[in-house]
């Protein structure tokens, strides 16, 4: 069994309704965490969220990729992407993703941040809205020895 290390989250909505914001081509951050990792080097990461999406295009389809390291979008530091067609609405859906990082190198704090996007980056059709809610949360945890 392994040893807790540290659990943080970010809520960038908590509601339905919000942000109402547009899903365009470029990443746009949605959630920042720093985890307490003490310098740890056998550690595990896992990380969760969920984004409310609503599209009135059929076959549009949005991306979720994690960042470790930075609040900066930057391709190098990719450590998860989700991939997700959008089912046809003028209603919000909820999408949740959960990811792990078996990895990461020994530091006192790791950050990890979350970024949403559609269009052409990843070859992606994107017309509609993040409808909210959006949060973002980590755990970190020492492994069991092995």
């Amino acid at each position: 069994m392994g040893t807790f290390l540290d659990l943080r989250s970010s809520m960038n909505s908590n509601q339905t309704g919000a942000p109402m914001t547009p899903i365009t081509a470029t990443p746009v951050l949605f959630g920042v965490i720093g985890l307490q990792t003490k310098n740890v080097v056998n550690k595990v990461i896992t990380l969760t969220g969920m984004v409310g999406v609503s599209s009135l295009v059929v076959g549009s389809t949005f991306a979720i990729q994690i960042c470790r390291g930075t609040t900066v979008y930057n391709p190098a530091n990719v450590i998860y992407t989700m991939i997700q067609s959008v089912r046809l609405s003028a209603f919000s859906d909820t999408y949740a993703f959960t990811a792990q990082d078996l990895l990461a190198p020994a530091a006192a704090e790791t950050i990890y941040s979350s970024f949403i996007f559609g269009g052409s980056l990843l070859g992606l059709l994107f017309t509609g809205e993040r409808t909210g809610p959006e949060v973002f949360w980590g755990v970190a945890e020492q492994g069991a020895p092995g």
